[in-house]
């Protein structure tokens, strides 16, 4: 096992470095960091661009101007926006917001993909099944704005009127300025509201996709003679499956989640704008290709790229656990 896993780090910091590559490459050929200069009344003379594009660093060649980002990278530093602010200390704050919506979305996903995969699986072409296939089939077509929108117009008044007070709220992550004075359960309890139906929205529509690939794991497996050896050994029914079949019916499930990450950043974009969340997703659109700034679109890249690495390694390393005999493929 620890052999194995030293592999996968390897094989993953690698990944990274080549991602780390194409980064740079495409944001190089997309951005122009002289635009702004070029925008300027009077127009600059050609002479002031070009003492501009040395100081940059543009005149170097290409390698040399990755090599002098991907060093500084390594030291914690992604550079500076159009504003002179450096952009590490802007992305560590934003990137709390938008993670801690990522990470419960995938918890809340995974285990009502399990659960409901499971149950459609076991009980197939029983009202449940075909409740369950409805419903997943319903959320996989609703796009990812619209879903959030009906969220925040219906549920949450819906929700407030029936407690009374305001429990879910639909702009921002928290109260403006309640950090300023509360502190402890109010302060979370407020960040919880302000939580709820972003993330609901992110974890539904993975889940829809996510319990159908379950469904059909979890069917394969309960056709299989180990299973039906199981249960002529006299094992009960529910043992047989949670214990023999859901263990192997979970590895096709965390490589779709693995793959999934991306799209969930993807995801996490629209949400934020939609509830106003002031995360990673208003950091991409806004302060960088809003104001066309090549270091924090690079930046944004560079961590999306992380998080998809490393659930990836996360799932090798549970497709191990699994089952022991990938451990010496």
């Amino acid at each position: 096992m620890f052999f194995f896993t030293v592999r996968r780090i390897i094989a993953s910091v690698l990944v990274l470095i080549a991602s780390s590559f194409l980064v740079f490459a495409l944001c190089a050929a997309s951005f122009d960091p002289l635009a702004k200069f070029r925008q300027r009344q009077p127009p600059p003379t050609q002479e002031y661009l070009d003492g501009v594009r040395e100081q940059l660093g543009l005149n170097e060649p290409f390698l040399v101007r990755y090599w002098h980002w991907l060093t500084g990278v390594l030291r914690g530093d992604f550079g500076e926006t159009i504003g002179g602010t450096p952009v590490t200390d802007q992305l560590g704050g934003r990137l709390l917001v938008t993670g801690r919506m990522i990470l419960l979305a995938i918890i809340i996903a995974v285990l009502l993909a399990v659960i409901v995969g499971v149950i459609g699986a076991v009980r197939q072409y029983k009202p449940s099944d075909y409740a369950f296939t409805f419903l997943a089939y319903v959320l996989i077509a609703l796009p990812t704005f619209w879903f959030a929108a009906i969220l925040k117009e219906f549920v949450a008044g819906g929700v407030n009127d029936l407690f009374g007070q305001q429990v879910l709220y639909t702009i921002g992550e928290e109260t403006p300025g309640l950090s300023l004075y509360a502190s402890g359960w109010e302060l979370w309890s407020d960040r919880i509201g302000h939580l709820v139906l972003p993330t609901i929205s992110l974890a539904l529509l993975s889940f829809a996709s996510w319990s159908r690939f379950q469904r059909s794991a979890m069917l394969d497996v309960l056709g299989s003679d180990y299973m039906r050896l199981a249960r002529a050994k006299g094992l009960p029914y529910r043992r047989v499956v949670m214990k023999h079949g859901l263990r192997n019916a979970l590895i096709p499930l965390t490589t779709v989640v693995a793959l999934g990450i991306g799209t969930l950043f993807g995801g996490a974009v629209i949400t934020e704008q939609v509830f106003v969340w002031h995360g990673m997703g208003e950091y991409l659109l806004q302060n960088g290709i809003g104001q066309n700034d090549i270091n924090v679109v690079l930046g944004w890249l560079l961590v999306s790229a992380v998080f998809v690495v490393l659930f990836n390694l996360v799932a090798d390393v549970l497709y191990a656990v699994l089952d022991p005999r990938i451990r010496l493929a």
